[in-house]
């Protein structure tokens, strides 16, 4: 299966059967009139082996953006071994 993602990938698609999703709709509590799509909540369920693909990927895309110096140095928000005493040091500095 590994090799057939890694070849999906290569060509750019990937299987229609992994690309579909199940909507369920929720109500919400408290709402008045259940006739309005607002009065409802939308949960989406993936295929639970694209979101591992998409999370192996989403690690490889930023491992490489790393390596190759494509962030700026005071990106801080979703970064690996970025911690807060980072943001404080900058802080401290732009005062």
């Amino acid at each position: 299966m590994a090799q057939g993602i890694s070849i999906a990938f290569a060509s750019g698609t990937l299987l229609n059967r992994l690309k579909e999703s199940t909507t369920i709709a929720l109500r919400k509590e408290g709402k008045r009139d259940y006739s309005l799509p607002s009065s409802y909540r939308l949960i989406a369920l993936e295929n639970t082996l694209v979101k591992v693909v998409e999370k192996a990927l989403a690690n490889r895309l930023s491992l490489a953006a790393e390596e190759h110096a494509l962030i700026l140095w005071n990106q801080i928000g979703a970064r690996k071994d970025r911690l807060i005493i980072l943001v404080i040091g900058l802080l401290t500095l732009c005062v």
